[in-house]
């Protein structure tokens, strides 16, 4: 029997996938949940499992973008595993080199007579060479009679000037639907929104203190999950948007969305670009709660196992730059959103204390708004109450009482 696999829905605003990568080939034997491919949607990369065991035909090559629902390979079923074949592992296989694409010489033609044409960008070419502030006098016309087409604009390259010497390789790449996606994003960001950057910073003497005093027993205690700083981060901001609820709103068309709870989007680096996955309701988690959720959406971001359910969502985010080595930033806010903390690096500086000058680690915190709805009183206002929470944390953050707030 013949299987006709098709891509399935990745979420459901999702209409298109890209495949990105094809993790066996055209006549392979595959075996039943074996990952066959990588796919590509606007909002995650996903692992397309194959539904049986059989020798396996694609019918879509890579880079192509498929509708959900589309058939992308055959299994047939009937076929027996091939005597002696290993058995399959679940991994991914190692990518093979890239094997050097070999093309016959082209055979030399007449030079076309020079025309009207030659030179002469088509319509669409011209507007494709304008965006990239490419003469078209630069660009060789591949067209009739040597008219510049639009593939030809489309791999057309700036000049890097004249070589003095050394390696000038370069490659050309196409990005992932993913990082597309998230350009896009950015770059309407900024386009649609009035957003804005202030700035503070932290004295984290109060939270290394508090740290160093329970992180062990925290440690002990939860089964070797660290007591990190983004969940102090986070109860920051869950009690800051409590006192400014404006920053927990979201525009939609002439009306302002506010929402009672706090879905908090954590940036993370994964191995196919920036990721965004949500902790749910983080007003109502604990120091635990928040850490073991974090550690679990960090781990399926690493390891390519992120959902889109993972992602979708959120009406808050943190960014943490300062792991890259930053110490200041103006994040980009994640749309629909109206707001985003970034954290940066921690350095040791100077500051007046009590009318002396002492030495403590010091932190920059940024937040970005969109100042349609935030007004400046109100996103000063959050992150003076983030500030004030993390230098306090034992009453602000822990009740307190930090031994009941950690669960010792």
């Amino acid at each position: 029997m013949i299987l006709e696999m098709k891509v399935p829905s990745p979420g459901e605003s999702i209409k298109e996938v890209e495949i990105a990568t094809w993790l066996v080939k055209d006549g392979d034997y595959v075996e039943k949940d074996q990952a066959i491919a990588e796919v590509d949607s606007d909002k995650a990369t996903l692992e397309l499992p194959a539904e049986a065991s059989g020798i396996i035909t694609l019918k879509a090559e890579e880079g192509d973008t498929v509708a959900v629902g589309a058939i992308v390979c055959h299994i047939d079923t009937d076929a027996a595993k091939p005597s002696g074949a290993a058995p399959v592992a679940q991994t991914k296989p190692v990518a093979e080199a890239p094997k050097a694409e070999v093309k016959a010489a082209p055979v030399a033609a007449p030079a076309p007579a020079a025309s009207y044409a030659s030179g002469t960008p088509s319509p669409a070419a011209k507007k494709i060479l304008e965006e990239k502030n490419i003469a078209s006098a630069s660009v060789t016309g591949t067209g009739k009679a040597g008219r510049i087409t639009k593939e030809d604009a489309v791999n057309a390259v700036p000049s890097m000037g004249t070589p003095t010497g050394g390696n000038r390789g370069s490659e050309r790449t196409k990005l992932s639907m993913l990082r597309r996606k998230v350009a896009e994003r950015l770059v309407a960001a900024k386009n649609e929104t009035a957003m804005l950057t202030t700035f503070n910073e932290v004295n984290m003497t109060p939270i290394n203190t508090l740290r160093n005093e329970y992180k062990d027993a925290f440690k002990a205690k939860h089964g070797g999950l660290g007591l990190g700083y983004m969940s102090f981060f986070t109860k920051a901001v869950t009690r800051a948007l409590q006192l400014y609820p404006d920053v927990n709103s979201m525009m939609d068309g002439d009306h302002k969305i506010a929402y009672d709870f706090a879905d908090i989007s954590i940036a993370v680096s994964g191995p196919k670009g920036l990721m965004v996955p949500v902790v749910r309701n983080a007003e109502n988690l604990s120091f635990r709660g928040i850490e073991a959720d974090i550690k679990r959406l960090a781990l399926k971001a690493r390891d390519g196992q992120i959902t889109v359910d993972d992602m979708t969502g959120g009406t808050f985010t943190i960014t943490n730059g300062g792991v890259f080595g930053s110490m200041l930033s103006t994040p980009i806010i994640n749309p629909p959103q109206s707001g985003i903390l970034g954290m940066h690096n921690i350095i040791e500086r100077p500051i007046a204390v009590n009318g002396k000058v002492e030495i403590h680690p010091m932190m920059y915190v940024a937040l970005s708004y969109d100042h349609r709805i935030i007004d400046g009183r109100e996103s000063v206002g959050f992150l003076v109450a983030v500030k004030e929470a993390l230098e306090n944390p034992v009453e602000l953050l822990c009740g307190g009482n930090p031994k009941k707030a950690f669960e010792l």
